[in-house]
């Protein structure tokens, strides 16, 4: 009997947690306009419909996925850092696929999204304004992805980008931040690195405003460019660090500026004040920034490493 005892009690100790578990699951998903909490985030998304509201998130991992159609929505973590989703995927598509007015995200680590034509995307912004705080992508074939809403604007602030892209499987290249036609990007005070193929940052939006970020290359394996701005764009890139590593498919440029059309005008393009080297070890002459725009640029006060040349007109 003495054995059944403390048999019994830890039985029920293991009933009573995975009880206490399952309510919190079944309450992590709060709006805190109306106090109302759901077990799955799509409950909760589709409880705003298309009024705004804010959604704070419990901590732990979810393979939940949502997709928002209307409102001006909110995604909080309650404890930033500690909520994370974990490869759900909406759509075929990304863990968030947004197509209402606005959205927030704020706190949140996004990993593990992958899908069968090789972009899963922690985020897909198809229309709408976006703004991201505080918030981190791993581990998936991209962090962000967008479609096309010159109406809107992307605002990345204080997140990171790590172990996100691929170029591989004959398909199209994935990228850690991919915007398509939006109608301006704001990144500022962010990290990119261990790049696992594509590009760090690709914008298609005519206004491109890269301020004060972290790019280190050191650990990427088969990266390309560390901004890439493929159909031109005015505005501002500086203050930022950029250490290019050994592994690269594509290691000739650092910035670069209309590779693939001249969609949008770079004319007054400003470049300045940023730091840009190799990593230790590695010993090769690439440029800085690489323009086929032929648009007159403003690039100075740049601190340039042994091998980088400021700028080729290609």
């Amino acid at each position: 009997m003495k054995l059944k005892t403390p048999l019994i009690a830890a039985m029920l100790s293991l009933t009573l947690a995975g009880t206490t578990a399952q309510a919190q699951r079944s309450g992590a998903f709060k709006v805190v306009e109306t106090g109302q909490t759901f077990g799955r985030l799509s409950d909760a998304v589709a409880a705003i419909g298309g009024n705004n509201g804010t959604i704070v998130i419990a901590p732990g991992a979810y393979g939940d996925c949502a997709v928002q159609t209307a409102g001006r929505i909110t995604y909080k973590a309650s404890v930033p850092g500690q909520t994370i989703f974990d490869g759900g995927i909406c759509e075929g598509k990304a863990s968030l696929v947004l197509r209402g007015k606005a959205a927030t995200i704020d706190g949140i680590i996004f990993q593990n999204q992958g899908v069968a034509d090789g972009n899963g995307a922690g985020i897909r912004i198809e229309r709408g304004d976006l703004y991201v705080y505080n918030a981190m992508f791993r581990n998936a074939e991209q962090g962000i992805l967008s479609a096309d809403d010159r109406s809107a604007e992307i605002v990345i602030d204080r997140s990171t980008f790590q172990r996100l892209g691929r170029c591989d499987r004959g398909l199209s290249c994935a990228h850690s931040l991919y915007i398509g036609g939006f109608g301006s990007l704001k990144v500022t005070n962010s990290r990119f690195e261990k790049g696992s193929g594509g590009h760090y940052v690709k914008s298609r939006a005519p206004r491109a405003t890269i301020n004060n970020n972290s790019f280190d290359d050191t650990q990427g394996r088969t990266t390309n460019y560390m901004i890439d701005l493929p159909a031109g764009a005015t505005g501002v890139i500086s203050g930022n660090v950029f250490v290019q590593g050994q592994n690269k498919e594509n290691w000739s440029a650092f910035i670069a500026i209309a590779a693939e059309g001249k969609d949008n005008s770079s004319a007054g393009l400003n470049i300045h004040s940023n730091s840009a080297s190799l990593a230790m070890g590695v010993k090769r002459n690439t440029w800085f920034v690489a323009d086929w725009s032929g648009d007159q640029l403003r690039i100075a006060n740049n601190s340039l490493g042994q091998g980088l040349t400021r700028y080729q007109r290609r």
